[in-house]
């Protein structure tokens, strides 16, 4: 389970060059069973993924319509 802060920590981690293994290795869970684990490094992958794909499919505020 991922919440916004950790997608904001692992967008900003990103963004800074970190590998996936050292994104998932920063962030902590802090909900569910796995509270105060760390993600593995394909969990990660995957929330970054899918919010790539979420603002790709999303319309732009500034395109005509």
């Amino acid at each position: 389970m991922t919440d916004e802060a950790m997608l904001s920590m692992a967008l900003h981690l990103r963004a800074q060059g970190l590998s996936r293994r050292d994104i998932a290795a920063r962030l902590v869970i802090t909900k569910g069973r796995k509270k105060g684990r760390h993600p593995s490094p394909a969990t990660a992958l995957r929330m970054l993924r899918d919010r790539d794909e979420a603002n790709a499919t999303a319309p732009s505020a500034s395109a005509p319509g």
